[in-house]
């Protein structure tokens, strides 16, 4: 069964959005600068208008 193009994208995004969730859960958690921004680069990566929480 193969998925319609609205699906996919819906698929995709709620893939997105759950990814940005895990990672903004662990930038929260994390003190190290270096880990930080390389969790910085990987949500702008993924979603580049996401707000970077402080």
């Amino acid at each position: 069964m193969t998925l319609t193009s609205r699906k996919r994208d819906l698929h995709r995004r709620q893939r997105r959005v759950n990814k940005l969730r895990e990672l903004k859960a662990k930038l929260k958690a994390s003190t190290d600068l270096k880990t930080r921004q390389k969790l910085i680069e990987r949500m702008q990566r993924i979603s580049p208008g996401v707000s970077i929480p402080e």
